[in-house]
């Protein structure tokens, strides 16, 4: 391994870890707190994501790209040519990341989750707290309604991030803005689907505190969890990243004017 891309492995870890250090708080702040301080300003929680996201991105962008999900990284490999042999070490790197993350929250926050769960009579094993580390349907919400809405989510985050990204949309935030409006995204989601299932759109994100949890006593309700769920938040995401993906492809950018302007620029060769 080169020491370049052991460098881009350790800033994948990193974005995660200032994701979930960030975003995990956020809902200990939200969940754990009576009054909770966000009960009436939801909106907060969900800018707190966004700008989690957007601070790993100026933090890590400039070494790995900041792919800081799974399924962008398996969309970037499918519709932008990133290397199909750092797929897997990348994906290996986000969820080490998110680890790391739940345990800096565990650290944080284990006196406040453990007098939370005694004063509403609840134990770690009976899925006491666990809604600071790792996301569950909303009351209503099966399993496989779940997984659909996380391929939908995250067809929107992919999609989203395609045209923010995209070298011939005119129309893309300029300079080193980019990163901002990504993390605006992820607001976006959250702030109008995340009550369905806590919107992960990320299989590292709930995978790797789903894994820190099983050993620190959650156990059963971390994996395989109520209804079996673990997988709903790790299968969604990817297929949704290439949906979103090839929605992107299809229906945008075959159209940018400055692409086109482009392709006639080069010639019969550029076609």
């Amino acid at each position: 391994m080169s020491k370049q891309f052991a460098g881009e492995l350790i800033s994948e870890a990193v974005a995660l870890v200032i994701i979930i250090a960030f975003g995990d708080s956020v809902a200990a702040m939200y969940g754990l707190y009576d009054p909770s301080p966000y009960q009436h300003a939801y909106w907060g929680v969900c800018i707190a994501w966004g700008l989690a996201v957007a601070m790993a991105i100026y933090t890590t962008g400039s070494v790995s790209g900041c792919h800081a999900n799974p399924a962008v990284t398996l969309a970037l490999a499918l519709y932008r040519k990133f290397p199909w042999k750092k797929v897997l070490p990348y994906c290996a790197a986000q969820t080490v990341g998110a680890v790391v993350g739940a345990a800096i929250v565990y650290r944080l926050y284990v006196p406040v989750i453990d007098a939370w769960n005694a004063a509403h009579h609840l134990t770690r094993a009976a899925g006491g707290g666990a809604g600071v580390f790792f996301t569950h349907p909303a009351m209503g919400i099966t399993a496989m309604h779940a997984f659909g809405d996380e391929i939908v989510l995250t067809a929107f985050l992919i999609f989203g991030i395609f045209a923010i990204t995209e070298q011939y949309n005119e129309m893309a935030p300029g300079a080193n803005f980019g990163a901002l409006m990504i993390g605006f995204l992820v607001a976006l989601i959250g702030a109008s689907m995340g009550y369905l299932e806590a919107w992960a759109i990320n299989p590292a994100r709930d995978l790797g505190p789903r894994a820190f949890c099983f050993v620190t006593g959650w156990g059963t309700a971390a994996f395989p969890s109520p209804q079996n769920y673990w997988w709903v938040p790790i299968v969604g995401p990817l297929i949704g990243g290439a949906v979103g993906g090839a929605a992107y492809q299809v229906l945008i950018h075959p159209f940018l004017p400055a692409r086109k302007r482009a392709l006639a620029g080069a010639g019969p060769a550029g076609v």
